[in-house]
């Protein structure tokens, strides 16, 4: 009978013991909750009130003020961290039969914002559109604040940003294409030509062939210089690559031109590659040479890091075509020689088409291709001092479809050669190919982990679609108007910056 009372009692002080410790570990759970959800809202870079307080309110929301025992907040530019310990006593119910009147829970934990450990790709429309409806001039202070947030938001060298400007090509220049091997033809664009297969990779070889952009202007009839080439050979709009220099790389926002088609996968495909572990020899190189700064030679890091790898792809269009010379017109030389000079004291540019054994000679004249019969020879005009062009000479030197026209077609022709040319010496992507293009680069970096933001600016249906498709969630994808996109910009910058628990 006592033995069976004693065994009832150390039921009821086991059960109760269980039922004090359950008690006991919801209150921690709780308190441990508010504490956490407390420090990390006071933590926020974004957060205007004063850190001690923002924890003081949650635990008075909670009804927990009383059991708040320290707040210690650390920041500077860059960072926040903000730690705090928090302490219960829970009379037992039960085990104080056993002497345990009290159970004390704690509850401590820190939380910290920063930026660190992020590389971005911000791949930037410059397509003629862009200046329309003051575009480009909205986008410029968008996109140097987007700059300024991410690289005044952690410590230096902990950000890294490469800007892709792309219209109907994207020119890498002289700086990184050097790093490649692209062909020798000529050496007036710095643009490469991707097959399709290339957009199912995130990679661009380094060491393999890389086809050269031929330098013409399919849409310009100018006797000398290109108008408005395939590939922009303009300073201003070339990629710049590993950069943390705010000031430089603002400036360099400042200073884009507008002008061509609209090609989202090339501009795609670069942003891509540039966030690929496979370009970090490129970087090593280009650290050698003083193009890139040493805390960067670790990039681009693996995928399988903890580092975040961002791609913001803007657009204001839909793609459209994109123009090449066709294989025979890339390279070699052709049977035209060119004279600039003095000819019987008027400075002249002479062209001598050779057909057969006699050269004869040509002087442009207007928008038709005149040809000066009385001016022909067993030489080519001015002799030693003319300069037999290449294909790339051509039509970088003469960029004159007329010439082009009579020299393929039919030299002895005067009339309007209008596009005819067209099929013998160029040929073009289609904007459907394009589209499937996009969606198979954006589909491989994502694949890969990259986080793919798009920004479609007074972007046509047909743009935005393919924006929508290529960003990482519906989430990822704005459509913006105006001045909206400087919210955009704000809003991708946020969601980069990263706020995490620390303890």
């Amino acid at each position: 009978m006592g033995f069976g009372v004693f065994l009832i009692l150390m039921m009821l002080m086991v059960g109760g013991l269980g039922v004090d410790i359950m008690r006991f570990e919801l209150t921690r759970s709780n308190l441990q909750h508010t504490l956490d959800r407390a420090v990390l809202a006071a933590a926020d870079l974004d957060q205007e009130l004063n850190a001690v307080d923002v924890v003081n309110d949650y635990f008075y929301k909670s009804d927990l003020s009383g059991y708040l025992t320290s707040v210690t907040v650390d920041q500077g530019l860059n960072y926040k961290e903000v730690s705090a310990t928090a302490e219960m006593e829970m009379n037992t119910q039960i085990i104080h039969m056993m002497g345990i009147n009290k159970l004390t829970a704690p509850a401590a934990g820190a939380a910290a914002e920063s930026v660190d450990g992020v590389e971005i790709s911000l791949v930037l429309d410059v397509s003629g559109s862009m200046g329309s409806n003051n575009r480009i001039h909205n986008l410029r202070p968008a996109a140097k604040d987007f700059v300024g947030t991410m690289l005044n938001s952690s410590p230096v060298g902990d950000v890294s940003i490469s800007v892709v400007p792309y219209a109907t090509q994207v020119n890498i220049g002289p700086t990184l294409a050097q790093h490649f091997n692209l062909t020798d033809e000529h050496d007036f664009s710095h643009c490469v030509e991707f097959d399709w297969s290339d957009f199912n990779t995130t990679t661009i070889a380094t060491s393999a062939s890389l086809q050269r952009t031929g330098p013409f202007d399919p849409w310009y009839t100018t006797e000398q210089n290109l108008v408005l080439p395939v590939c922009s050979e303009d300073p201003n709009n070339e990629v710049v690559a590993y950069s943390m220099n705010q000031g430089a790389l603002e400036s360099y926002i400042d200073n884009l031109d507008v002008g061509g088609n609209t090609s989202i996968d090339v501009g795609v495909k670069w942003g891509a590659a540039l966030l690929d572990p496979t370009m970090n020899p490129v970087v090593t190189d280009m650290i050698a040479d003083g193009d890139v700064d040493s805390a960067f030679s670790h990039l681009p890091t693996a995928y399988n890091e903890d580092v975040l790898k961002v791609l913001v792809v803007m657009s204001d269009g839909e793609n459209t075509a994109q123009y090449y010379l066709n294989d025979n017109y890339q390279d070699g030389n052709t049977d035209v020689w060119y004279y600039e000079g003095y000819v019987s004291g008027q400075y002249r540019r002479i062209y001598s088409i050779k057909y057969g054994s006699t050269y004869y000679y040509k002087q442009p004249s207007g928008s038709r291709a005149y040809w000066y019969y009385p001016y022909y020879g067993d030489e080519p005009f001015g002799g030693d001092d003319a300069q037999r062009l290449t294909f790339p000479q051509l039509f970088h030197q003469a960029s004159n479809r007329y010439i082009a026209y009579e020299l393929y077609r039919d030299i002895w022709s005067s009339s309007y050669a209008g596009s005819y040319w067209r099929s013998y010496a160029y040929s073009y992507v289609g904007s459907g190919t394009k589209d499937s293009r996009t969606d198979a680069i954006c589909q491989a970096a994502k694949d890969a982990g990259v986080i793919v933001f798009t920004i479609g600016f007074e972007a046509p249906w047909r743009g935005q679609q393919v924006l929508e498709s290529c960003a990482s969630s519906q989430g990822h994808y704005f459509d913006v108007n105006g001045i909206e996109i400087s919210d955009a910009f704000a809003s991708i910058a946020s969601s980069i910056s990263k706020l995490r628990l620390i303890q």
